[in-house]
């Protein structure tokens, strides 16, 4: 890649910040550990397995395409 091309100086501006951060390190640390926490809290409490416990054992893929169509075109 050639040194003058847009895409070489931006990776070489991040790549040479994040190199010579200290502090700021330390901090990134921090908030990828929250969001780590974050989103797990989230999958656990939000969003429940929903097919595991309405579908049977190997019916999970007709369980799911019958959903779909019986949401998508509501019977009168």
């Amino acid at each position: 890649m050639k040194k003058n091309s847009f895409l070489y100086r931006a990776f070489d501006l991040y790549y040479d910040g994040f190199r010579n951060m200290t502090l700021g390190k330390t901090l990134w640390a921090i908030i990828i550990v929250k969001l780590v926490i974050i989103f797990a809290v989230l999958k656990l409490f939000f969003f429940p397995n929903y097919i595991d416990r309405h579908a049977e054992e190997g019916d999970e893929a007709d369980f799911v395409a019958t959903e779909l169509i019986d949401r998508a075109i509501p019977t009168p």
